[in-house]
């Protein structure tokens, strides 16, 4: 008899128990074929794919899978984790509510943002319209860093701001983090060396830094969309209405 596993490299005889040899030669014919046709025809991939995935559905396993895909390591796949459900609540930072579909902005509001960023950023409906551009160029969180720092500096309690300073540098900062924003090197050994004793103003050079590049670089490109020409649109019709 021929024993091989899914590896076909190396087989193996094994000598045949005389009890066992005569179950052989009592079986009907039938059943030595199919044990034959068995022991030369190893599962295929797909079958094996299709009992795998039926095993990873069944309730109760799909958290130990978790930490197989997601990450290397551990404590990334917490992190990763962390973030979703975070995001799925809604999160802590000033603006991650898009607001009321209606609340569109009117045509002085559009035609002061677009002379300027600052005034832009200072508006509740401008950073809005601002992030549903990032996102569709997926740089949403060069907005959502730069507001989460905001938070940080309104925050009086010591054990808050160091909590608060943690999850900023997880969320945006850690090369795990799946958000991590673009920063240089200087700007990144400055963060690091902050966060031995993280205060409210850990991240204010890094929050600069974005803060430039939203301006320089996502900016002009929200003043040429079909996006921000929409806007427009919608606020002329409503001062003819």
């Amino acid at each position: 008899m021929k024993v091989t596993g899914l590896c076909r490299r190396r087989s193996v005889r094994l000598p045949l128990a005389p009890a066992f040899r005569s179950m052989l030669v009592e079986a009907p014919e039938s059943m030595r074929e199919s044990s034959h046709q068995a022991a030369r025809d190893p599962p295929s991939v797909s079958s094996t794919h299709q009992v795998t995935e039926g095993a990873q559905e069944r309730p109760g396993t799909r958290g130990s899978r978790a930490c197989c895909f997601c990450w290397c390591c551990c404590c990334s796949c917490s992190l990763s984790m962390k973030n979703t459900a975070k995001e799925e609540s809604g999160g802590g930072s000033m603006e991650l509510a898009n607001g009321d579909a209606n609340d569109n902005p009117t045509m002085e509001e559009i035609r002061v943002w677009s002379h300027s960023f600052d005034a832009m950023m200072r508006s509740a409906r401008g950073r809005r319209r601002f992030r549903d551009f990032l996102r569709s160029e997926y740089s949403e969180e060069n907005l959502l860093f730069w507001l989460a720092c905001e938070e940080l500096g309104k925050e009086s309690n010591s054990a808050a701001v160091e909590e608060k300073a943690r999850l900023i540098y997880e969320d945006y900062i850690s090369i795990l983090s799946p958000k991590e924003v673009s920063l240089d090197s200087r700007v990144r050994e400055a963060v690091n060396k902050n966060m031995d004793n993280p205060t409210n103003h850990t991240f204010d050079e890094a929050q600069h830094q974005i803060y430039i590049l939203m301006h320089r670089d996502s900016f002009p490109r929200f003043l040429n969309s079909k996006m921000f020409r929409r806007m427009l649109e919608n606020a002329s019709r409503g001062e003819k209405k």
